[in-house]
């Protein structure tokens, strides 16, 4: 017998002593007693959780302002009794994690199915930590089509693998819900009824399993330019002009002398920042908005997507957008400290607003977080300090040309840098529309691992990935590789890729890693990319292989899939999904590179319908919606 205790009654702290029981329990432990500090049995061996504080140990920062921000963990047990300590309650129950991965357990993908539960006597598990992670941000961010089962899992992965924070997109995260629930663009599921209130109830059940985690909430983002005016920013869609409060046109932006929504979404529509009731209006909704969202840690205050699309009034066109944002962050951070509202505000720098300011500044930049987010990058190369920086191009208002290099993302971060000097992070999009054009995941993969392990040489303290929430088809590798390296820069790429294929297909592990740098490497991201030929010969030649090299790995798919672990079995599973798949993308990017149009669009077709067909059974690790989304946008032929 043994007993699980713990220092303090925070919930978190009281959960994670749960968790670590449950899972000490399934290793084969029994007779595990839970215990609060006073009802210890001091003749029983133990596992001790609490703070820092709790043990009187020294924190890693006297900052209050930060310290909910920053992770370390302290684990001494020796055979089976000791203690687990945390800087914060989060931290806690990461150091439950991080002893249970050291004792053997992994999670490959969320939910139980990737699970991979050693058995072990916890009297033979010994630990000695002494940690705090490289980055501070280490968090995702909602996209795509997701059931709210989708969200809750993937939150609970999240620890697990040493992620601190979620990030739910808009007020209420509708979109992301409705094209699931709707089921966008896969006719073959039938459709159920989804509402914003629904999106809204859901949205309550997330946040209290991030509660429960203590894991940092980031929220909103996109809506700031329509909400606070009466139109709903619930998804990137047309709406109808004529039912909205007539009285918000005069506040779109003037573009070729018409104010009126840009493409017909509130979303995409920016505002005549240059009007002082506009900056009123959303500085003071930014305060209402936080009055009733106080579990929000990090609110995201961004301007209205897509590009091109700023006011060319008189009064605006005296300044960059970038001043003007500045100008209403200021407002911002004003109206907040009047309020004694401490949250702190994450602020964009985004196609337009690449473009630094050249007038303002901020007033308090502890208040902000700097986010990078360079969207029209490539993947083909990955950030590098040492790389040579290009001179930034001119502002030409509505004009402009997005930079894909990623030396001149990184010479736009610079110009900010130079003006401000606060926390930043990478808001990213690897997982988001780049991995469907590596089938592979391999090369998404190490780019995914060489970018983070440069942030820090960038002036950047961490990631939050925006990106598909279901992205563990064929394997989880990127998302493993992006939790463990963003906990520590020091593990190479393949010391990471090793353990989670040994993990997820044991014995057949580093046969199945090299199948899928086989299949990255035959795939040839860069043609999917468009950044070859639509006729380029050297990736016809290596379409041609790939039919010939998956039915060579048929018979190790099909061994593995009666592997008796389940969760190794279901590994192979979709490996087998998988495979099938690739052979029809391979048929009809061979076509594409041909020059066989209609046959390619035919093999399209079928391609997708496979996937469509096959959801029911992939549904928690591919998201065919924007994976269809993305593959239907992309060009493969004049």
């Amino acid at each position: 017998m043994m007993q699980v205790c713990y220092r303090n009654t925070n919930r978190t702290t009281v959960f994670a002593a749960g968790e670590l029981k449950k899972y000490l329990t399934l290793m084969g432990n029994n007779n595990i007693s839970l215990c609060y500090k006073d009802q210890e049995d001091e003749q029983m061996d133990s596992i001790t959780l609490g703070t820092f504080a709790d043990f009187n140990l020294p924190v890693l920062s006297s900052n209050a302002a930060t310290l909910f921000l920053d992770d370390h963990i302290i684990i001494n047990i020796k055979n089976g009794t000791g203690f687990i300590a945390g800087s914060n309650h989060r931290s806690i129950l990461l150091g439950v994690y991080a002893f249970l991965t050291r004792a053997g357990l992994r999670w490959i993908r969320p939910g139980s199915e990737g699970e991979i539960i050693c058995h072990k006597n916890v009297e033979e598990i010994s630990c000695q930590i002494n940690e705090n992670p490289s980055y501070r941000h280490r968090g995702l961010c909602i996209e795509g089509a997701n059931s709210v089962d989708n969200i809750l899992d993937l939150i609970a992965w999240l620890p697990k693998v040493g992620m601190n924070s979620y990030f739910i997109q808009f007020r209420e995260g509708f979109t992301f819900f409705d094209r699931w629930y709707s089921h966008h663009l896969n006719e073959t599921l039938t459709k159920t009824g989804f509402s914003v209130e629904d999106a809204r109830h859901y949205v309550k059940m997330i946040e209290d399993e991030i509660d429960k985690r203590d894991l940092i909430y980031h929220a909103v983002g996109h809506g700031w330019t329509c909400e606070p005016f009466g139109i709903p920013g619930t998804a990137w869609e047309k709406v109808d002009e004529s039912k909205l409060p007539q009285d918000a046109f005069q506040y779109f932006a003037e573009i070729n002398g018409k104010r009126a929504l840009w493409h017909g979404i509130p979303l995409d529509t920016n505002l005549c920042y240059s009007n002082p009731v506009v900056m009123e209006t959303i500085a003071q909704d930014v305060v209402s908005y936080l009055k009733t969202h106080t579990r929000v840690d990090l609110l995201h205050l961004w301007l209205a997507d897509g590009s091109n699309n700023q006011c060319e009034c008189e009064n605006c066109r005296k300044a960059l957008p970038s001043d003007f944002y500045v100008k209403l962050l200021n407002l911002v951070d004003k109206y907040l400290s009047q309020n004694h509202i401490d949250t702190k505000i994450v602020f964009l720098i985004y196609v337009d607003l690449l473009w630094a300011p050249v007038n303002e500044h901020s007033v308090n930049p502890d208040r902000f977080i700097m986010m990078f987010a360079p969207i029209t990058r490539s993947y083909t190369a990955s950030f590098a300090a040492e790389k040579h920086l290009p001179p930034l191009p001119e502002y030409k208002r509505n004009r402009l040309t997005m930079p894909k290099r990623v030396e001149e993302n990184l010479a736009f971060l610079k110009a900010w840098q130079e003006i401000f000097i606060g926390d930043s992070f990478d808001f990213d999009y690897h997982m988001m529309w780049d991995h469907y054009s590596d089938p592979g995941y391999y090369f998404n993969a190490k780019i995914l691992y060489e970018d983070i392990k440069n942030l820090s040489k960038i002036g950047l303290n961490g990631f939050n990935s925006c990106q598909v929430q279901r992205a563990f088809f064929p394997t989880g590798l990127p998302m493993y590789v992006m939790a463990k390296t963003l906990w520590n820069t020091n593990i190479s790429f393949d010391d990471i890729a090793t353990e989670y294929f040994n993990a997820s297909f044991r014995e057949y592990g580093s046969d199945v890693l090299q199948y899928m740098k086989t299949l990255s490497n035959l795939f040839d991201p860069h043609y999917i990319r468009g950044e070859k030929s639509f006729t380029d010969p050297d990736a016809l030649a290596k379409f041609k292989k790939i039919p010939v090299y998956i039915r060579s790995f048929e018979e190790t798919i099909q061994k593995g899939m009666q592997y008796p672990s389940q969760p190794v079995a279901q590994s192979f599973f979709y490996l087998n999904i998988h495979a099938q798949g690739a052979i029809l993308y391979a048929k009809f990017l061979e076509f594409a590179a041909s020059s066989s149009v209609e046959e390619a669009k035919a093999k399209q077709t079928e391609y997708f319908n496979y996937y469509r067909k096959n959801e029911s059974v992939i549904q928690n690790v591919f998201d065919v919606y924007e994976f269809i989304n993305t593959i239907q946008r992309k060009k493969y032929w004049n």
